[in-house]
């Protein structure tokens, strides 16, 4: 059975409706405009800010190999002040630190590569900042230093690269016996077409044979 008697009265009952939720339904529409532009106007500010540190990170890489790194450096504060949260800055640590390890600067590098430790999101660049650096560390005589900062690395994907690098730095120590623990587990990861695997076979042999 119908609550209403009349057509009249459902009109005068949605009337009455309106006049006590009318305010409360426009408000709640005109909130919910107002989140889907300001969502719209999210999305397009991160766009712009995407593009625009791209388009710094590539002024970067031209600088580099241009060899004007002093604007470079500059440019490179600029993406770590103002775009740090895109991949670009990090992309443009590593370029800068690379860089300088292969002017033979590896002091210089360390900054570029300690900002990703403490700004990267993905744990793979961290963990390949944390790897370069323990490279860095070693070239500077600072062992133990190295060492700690290698086993900070965790991820399985980097557990072979770890091993050769601890290799390395027992061997710089003159620790053979430690070195060939870290060589063959860095060796039992491979797969026997890998590259690297007779790189560490070498390794093997030469602390075999001293």
């Amino acid at each position: 059975m119908d609550i209403y008697a009349s057509d009249e009265e459902k009109g005068e009952d949605i009337k009455r409706w309106w006049r006590e939720n009318g305010l409360l339904v426009i408000v709640g529409v005109a909130l919910g405009i107002a989140i889907l532009l300001s969502g719209r106007y999210w999305l397009s500010q991160e766009k712009m800010s995407a593009v625009s540190a791209s388009f710094l990170y590539q002024q970067t890489s031209q600088l580099i190999a241009e060899g004007k790194v002093t604007d470079a450096e500059f440019i490179v504060d600029e993406l770590f002040s103002s775009y740090s949260s895109t991949p670009y800055a990090i992309f443009a640590a590593f370029e800068m630190a690379k860089y300088n390890v292969d002017s033979g600067d590896v002091e210089g590098a360390k900054p570029y590569l300690n900002w990703v430790i403490s700004h990267g999101d993905l744990s793979g660049h961290i963990n390949i900042a944390r790897l370069r650096l323990g490279h860095v560390l070693l070239e500077q005589g600072r062992f133990e230093q190295a060492l700690n900062v290698v086993r900070e690395v965790q991820a399985i994907e980097f557990k072979s690269l770890i091993n050769e690098l601890t290799g390395d730095i027992y061997i710089a120590q003159g620790k053979r016996s430690e070195a060939t623990i870290a060589y063959t587990t860095a060796s039992a990861l491979l797969e026997q077409s890998d590259p690297r695997a007779l790189v560490l076979k070498l390794n093997l042999d030469d602390v075999a044979g001293s």
